[in-house]
């Protein structure tokens, strides 16, 4: 049988109401259909629960059933909510009389759906203050036990049993009951199935239990006509004889379900076996087998009056008539009919999965909001199946990780980014230098060029380079040039521009970090010149000091020098 992955995949089904199942089409909308065969592969290929059914009712647009599952009050109420119910709410005496006929030869306490949310007992409000599992007072039956405690250390939860004439008694929500009741809503429901003198019919729902004096069985339930074993399931108010559609519930066959040259579902049974034609579902042994000598690789059916091979789902019959061959089940455009839904073939069956940028969300795929776990280190944009990032201004994409952003320039030269704590602390684009002006600090492109990092030809570009090669030589990892060896000239012997400009390599901090202005070795060379310039200073000022004292001195020595004739002159005169 082809495999389940999601109930998308009833989108194979074709329009009709009960002909689906028979595989014609009348004219009902695929979604209406899809809606129902939803239904049906939920209850009948579902998953169990662990819930131990016993037994259960039917009536009207209702099914009851009872549970052995000794369990406490909440997981009672989860096992029951799981299965698309809630536990039974006794509000009249029509379901206390569905009450009496599930429990009437069952000892021990079980749950039904009737608590005390909060605070404490009220006498005198409906329900005494207790309310329904369904968050509801309404009631048109009351059968509290004479034991009703009013107090507000009561016990919080109500369960019923046979010994106390099923009377609504208290009892502690932690306790393990012997089981619990459930109820169960449901529309277009089939009625009981018409039997004749000497027939009877066992009915299965998708509950899980089972009965013969059901009334009214919900969609998806199946019928056994005894003795016959003519086999029939709930679809839309009628009943449908098998074999039905293939996927679900294999047809309704004994063994196994697939679909004929005239693309009608029919049953087929193992090798020495045949399908009983009273019933077209059952298997029975055959004396002579027709279908040995034709070494089917899958299963043989009749045909008429002859019998061929055929395949089981999701595969096709190959030309030699008997091996069978993956179907790729894809190309039917109706497999995985809903919006942002891929279909994905595999052998012998296909998968209905969500798009990228979708997640399933019951029978949809809903786009995933990618933005809400921050994938982005600046702005993010929610888009149908992705998301975009963006960098604020002064920033641009990383092209080493696009959801990262660092600084841009693009011109010759730009403000820096400074710390708006610290304007010392400037920061530049990859490619720039900072050059302080006054009380504000711009980048400057650096001409890398002037470093010879190419081999040959070089231009300079804002916030990197470009190498290029001479004719008859090729660009070879973005830098080096080599001389081809078969002669010719490379085209225009013209480099392409990198991805990535081919700075030197430096340390480049993640784009949430800055890289900084000035470099260790920029920061020596500094240290030193400024030392420099203090001793020439100091050199340059002893200098003229000294030349300063030197003229002083000859000027003192002149002036004696003139004294000393002026008094000579003066005694020669005497």
């Amino acid at each position: 049988m082809r495999d389940k992955h999601l109930p998308k995949q009833t989108g194979i089904w074709t329009d009709g109401t009960h002909e689906i199942l028979n595989g014609h089409n009348r004219g009902l909308k695929m979604k209406e259909v899809t809606r129902h065969v939803v239904f049906l592969l939920t209850f009948l290929m579902g998953s169990s629960s662990g819930i131990e059914l016993n037994s259960g009712y039917c009536l009207g647009t209702q099914c009851f059933s009872v549970s052995g599952d000794p369990s406490d009050f909440t997981t009672a109420r989860d096992q029951c909510r799981d299965r698309g119910g809630h536990l039974m709410t006794v509000r009249s005496s029509v379901s206390q009389d569905v009450l009496n006929i599930l429990l009437g030869n069952i000892t021990g306490r079980f749950w039904i759906g009737l608590h005390l949310p909060a605070g404490c007992p009220d006498p005198a409000a409906d329900l005494r203050g207790f309310q329904w599992v369904t968050k509801d007072s309404e009631s048109d039956f009351l059968h509290w036990a004479q034991s009703f405690d009013s107090s507000c250390t009561a016990h919080a939860c109500v369960s019923v049993s046979e010994e106390d004439d099923f009377k609504w008694t208290q009892e502690p929500c932690a306790e393990h009951a012997a089981g619990f009741l459930c109820e169960y809503s449901f529309s277009d429901p089939c009625r009981g199935l018409a039997a004749a003198e000497g027939e009877y019919v066992l009915y299965t729902t998708p509950m899980g239990f089972m009965g013969e004096d059901l009334l009214s069985l919900p969609l998806g339930s199946t019928a056994v006509l005894m003795p016959a074993e003519t086999n029939y399931v709930c679809f839309n108010k009628e009943w449908i004889q098998a074999p039905w559609t293939c996927e679900i519930h294999e047809g309704g066959c004994e063994h196994k379900c697939t679909v004929n040259a005239n693309h009608e579902s029919t049953c087929y049974c193992p090798l020495g076996q045949t399908v009983n034609p009273a019933n077209n579902v059952t298997c029975e042994v055959m004396v002579d087998d027709p279908c040995l000598p034709l070494r089917c690789a899958h299963a043989c059916i009749k045909n008429g009056d002859s019998y061929e091979c055929t395949c089981e789902q999701g595969y096709k019959l190959a030309q030699d008539g008997r091996s069978c061959v993956d179907l790729n089940d894809c190309r039917d455009e109706r497999q995985c009919p809903g919006e942002n839904f891929l279909c994905v073939n595999y052998i012998g069956g296909f998968q209905c999965v969500c798009m990228d940028g979708y997640a399933p969300i019951g029978d949809q795929c809903v786009d995933v909001d990618e933005c809400a776990s921050a994938p982005c280190e600046h702005l993010c944009d929610n888009t149908p199946g992705s998301y975009a990032c963006s960098c604020y201004d002064g920033y641009k994409a990383d092209p080493k990780s696009m959801h990262k952003c660092k600084l841009h320039c693009g011109v010759e030269e730009c403000p820096a980014e400074c710390d708006p704590n610290d304007k010392f602390q400037c920061y530049c684009p990859e490619g720039y230098i900072s050059e302080e002006r006054g009380e504000h600090t711009v980048c400057i492109d650096m001409d890398e060029c002037e470093n010879l990092y190419c081999d040959q030809a070089c231009k300079n570009t804002f916030g990197g380079y470009v190498c290029s090669c001479y004719p008859w030589y090729t660009l070879v990892g973005e830098f080096a040039c080599v001389k081809n060896e078969d002669g010719t000239d490379g085209g225009s012997g013209e480099g392409t521009t990198p991805s990535i400009p081919t700075a030197p390599p430096v340390p480049h901090p993640d784009p949430t970090r800055q890289p900084s202005a000035v470099t260790v070795g920029g920061l020596v060379a500094i240290i030193v010149c400024t030392v420099f310039f203090i001793v020439l200073v100091v050199f340059l000022a002893h200098h003229t000091l000294s030349g300063k004292g030197k003229l002083e001195s000859s000027r003192e020595m002149k002036a004696a020098e003139e004294e000393a004739h002026g008094l000579q002159t003066v005694a020669s005169d005497a």
